[in-house]
């Protein structure tokens, strides 16, 4: 429909359509969240009344929840105070390899990691160790790319990585990154470093942004995964005139609208309510549950089953964000069943 107003022409765009997956987004963010607060209060379980959450695995409503990001905010980020070059380098390193015991490896061969005690060789010798056990050093949650051959012939996939981490430290990657005055300019640049392509930057920039040496806006823009695609796909029959990152921004925007609309009373992150990642994750997550509860509903992938089955681990979890989100002081050990509900 166009909208005229003299000379000029608007054009108002073609809004989405939700399919029946759409109000199943709303259900699995309130279940996912509903359970991460069970746990909280009862370490032993069960967490949900739901199956399909019950029976297999999920990432939390808000990313920063997940196991691998409290481990980066708690042990890499703020285990101490670490100076501006230490905290990108230690950073960079973790999500290179993205994996909790690889860190805890090199951590107990050389000590607290900085760049004062980083060697490519040592390290790499240390990781081949390891290779040589058969213990994989790096993530199964996404795949990180190899190197150009044609610049690192000879070198195995992590000698790459750790030489590209030197290359970059004492480059004028540290420079650029803190003239950045928004997360799109930081992402742009970190999507310049070889291998790494759209949606890993935009990781690697979430994870960074996290430290107190940076302060970019969550809510300025996002970059929507492989998986979130799919999701998307799924809740929505037809995009209209919306991008998919426009799309994951509109349920940003309307999330509070939307949980009391579908009657699901969402208790939001002490205050916090879901930011640009956690939407884009949120649609990941709902892809792999709309594959069993949406079975006819197919997305881009025509992936139809989970692979992860959810093994409850029932040891007490001690949960802390970044100081800057001001939400530390809200979590009172033993009375976390303090809520605040996003309506």
């Amino acid at each position: 429909m166009s909208i005229h107003s003299g000379n000029n022409v608007f054009i108002k765009k073609r809004s989405p359509k939700p399919s029946p997956v759409f109000k199943t987004y709303w259900k699995f963010a309130y279940l996912r969240q509903d359970a991460f607060f069970s746990r909280l209060n009862n370490p032993q379980g069960p967490w949900s009344d739901d199956e399909i959450i019950s029976e297999f695995k999920f990432t939390n409503a808000y990313r920063a929840s997940d196991r691998v990001s409290q481990y980066l905010i708690k042990n890499v980020i703020y285990s101490k105070y670490w100076s501006l070059q230490d905290t990108v380098f230690r950073i960079l390193l973790f999500k290179l390899f993205n994996k909790i015991e690889t860190w805890n490896l090199l951590e107990t061969h050389f000590g607290e990691i900085s760049l004062k005690t980083f060697s490519v060789n040592a390290y790499a010798r240390v990781l081949q160790a390891a290779m040589d056990k058969k213990k994989s050093i790096y993530s199964a949650a996404y795949i990180m790319p190899s190197g150009p051959k044609e610049k690192y012939l000879g070198k195995r996939k992590h000698e790459f990585h750790l030489t590209l981490l030197k290359d970059l430290m004492r480059g004028d990657f540290l420079d650029d990154l803190v003239d950045c005055k928004t997360m799109r300019s930081a992402y742009q640049r970190i999507l310049e470093i070889e291998s790494l392509g759209k949606f890993l930057a935009y990781q690697f920039v979430t994870d960074i942004n996290y430290s107190d040496y940076f302060s970019f806006s969550e809510q300025e823009f996002v970059v929507p995964g492989p998986g979130a695609q799919d999701g998307i796909r799924k809740c929505f029959s037809a995009l209209g005139d919306y991008t998919e990152a426009d799309v994951i921004h509109f349920m940003m925007d309307h999330q509070e609208e939307y949980f009391e609309k579908f009657g699901y009373s969402f208790q939001n992150l002490w205050g916090r309510n879901l930011q640009l990642i956690d939407c884009q994750n949120l649609f990941c997550e709902v892809d792999k549950y709309a594959r069993v509860a949406h079975p006819d509903i197919q997305g881009i992938s025509g992936r139809t089953r989970i692979k992860q089955k959810f093994k409850p681990q029932k040891a007490p979890i001690d949960i802390w964000y970044p100081p800057k989100w001001g939400i530390n002081e809200a979590i009172v050990s033993g009375c976390v069943e303090t809520k605040v509900a996003a309506m």
